[in-house]
């Protein structure tokens, strides 16, 4: 029996190893062109594999753009608790907050272009959909904690939606400024981001 368990686990770490080697490789594809323009061959070539062996592990490209998104949204979450765990006051945590969601959007491109796509298109299949508002609304949780610490006083979840929908505003119009390199980008969208904070606090 434990020969059996053990050699249960070992064949769902290879399964785990090599779902996150095809969501690797989709991620890199992703980075070189529009999600809607990727085909899954073009995956599986990336990725070493061959295509029908894709399809053991994701029924479509749609899971897998939304599997790769729920690790993407898991790594950030797990920042983001990192954030109110430490011992500093709740606007220095608001401002890390916002620093950390440019810095990481900011450096991770092909992930944001795929969810602007995702969320403006409409057109998901029903569970897609499902899964894509479950990690949302892990996300939307984490900020409404932050919100909650901070004493605001109006409708926490709407300050989260509102917060979200900003960040991502910034770093839609202001990710390709013309004339400035990246680091001014990315120093300018967080002076954005400050004053996105300053309203906050103002309001809490």
């Amino acid at each position: 029996m434990a020969e059996k368990d053990t050699l249960s686990k070992l064949k769902e770490q290879e399964r785990k190893q090599r779902k996150n080697l095809i969501i690797d490789a989709a991620e890199r594809v992703f980075s070189t062109k529009p999600y809607d323009k990727v085909s899954m061959r073009e995956i599986a070539e990336e990725a070493g594999i061959g295509t029908s062996s894709i399809y053991t592990y994701f029924p479509n490209q749609e899971n897998l753009f939304l599997e790769s998104a729920l690790r993407e949204i898991n790594t950030f979450t797990a920042k983001m608790i990192k954030i109110k765990e430490e011992n500093i006051s709740n606007e220095a945590k608001l401002d890390q907050l916002i620093n950390s969601f440019i810095d990481y959007i900011a450096t991770h491109e092909s992930y944001f272009r795929m969810m602007v796509l995702f969320m403006t298109q409409g057109n998901l299949h029903p569970d897609s959909l499902a899964s894509l508002n479950a990690i949302m609304r892990d996300v939307f949780d984490c900020f409404d904690n932050f919100f909650t610490n901070l004493s605001y006083k109006g409708n926490v979840r709407k300050l989260s939606h509102f917060f979200f929908a900003t960040l991502n505003g910034i770093l839609v119009t202001y990710r390709k400024l013309p004339g400035r390199d990246e680091k001014e980008v990315i120093k300018y969208m967080k002076e954005l981001g400050a004053i996105l904070k300053e309203m906050i606090i103002k309001s809490s």
